[in-house]
């Protein structure tokens, strides 16, 4: 029977420890409760202290200054601030997300300005920028030299022009002008033989010259068809 009791007085005695344990930090709990609020106080205080101080060094400086400050339109101001308290609410939040998204798309925006800089070095390096600056030279030169008139004409006959730059770049005929060009350039031209009336009429009866005789008579003749058809 001893026994049986000393088990329910240490289990009783258990319950206590624990119900005082609970106690303990209920108790701390609302002691730091308190020193909180204390806290709070003390701050509010201080902080009322300071703003009193605050308005009445604002309304001397005001005064001085010689502005009159309408309480009134002050108190509509805070009745203001107070019912947009929302709206002030979601433009703090825009902000934040815009900080946000300078802080993501920032390292973003440094690549790209550090591979463009390279790119226009890159450039640079190349020469693109002298020769735009040698082109406009030559943009220059050609606004100087010609009129309005000029240009004029040239509008009129840009269709005319292209279509001719197009032909003579033509395969065959960029052929026939190199062969031409490359001709004249062995040519010696301070050691040109003279030929005599004679001589040129036996030359003619060589197949070159017949050649170049038959092709100038049809280039000459395909030349006025060309001029009559248009």
């Amino acid at each position: 029977m001893e026994i049986i009791n000393k088990k329910d007085d240490q289990q009783i005695q258990g319950q206590i420890d624990a119900i005082n344990q609970k106690l303990d930090l209920l108790l701390e709990g609302m002691k730091l409760q308190q020193q909180k609020r204390e806290e709070t106080e003390d701050l509010v205080k201080d902080l009322s202290i300071i703003g009193n101080d605050m308005f009445k060094t604002a309304v001397v400086e005001l005064d001085k200054a010689g502005v009159e400050l309408d309480t009134e339109a002050l108190a509509g101001l805070g009745f203001k601030v107070l019912r947009n308290i929302k709206t002030f609410y979601e433009l703090f939040e825009a902000i934040e997300s815009a900080n946000d998204f300078i802080k993501d798309v920032g390292p973003i925006i440094q690549d790209v300005g550090l591979t463009s800089i390279g790119y226009l070095h890159e450039l640079e390096r190349k020469g693109y920028f002298e020769f735009m600056r040698e082109s406009g030279k030559i943009v220059d030169k050609v606004v100087t030299t010609y009129s309005k008139e000029d240009i004029n004409l040239l509008a009129d006959n840009v269709i005319t022009i292209l279509d001719t730059v197009k032909n003579l770049t033509q395969p065959n005929m960029l052929k026939a002008m190199n062969n031409a060009i490359t001709i004249y350039q062995h040519m010696d031209m301070e050691n040109i033989p003279e030929y005599s009336l004679w001589k040129a009429m036996k030359e003619m009866r060589s197949p070159e010259l017949k050649k170049g005789i038959g092709f100038m008579i049809t280039f000459l003749k395909s030349l006025s068809k060309q001029e009559v058809n248009n």
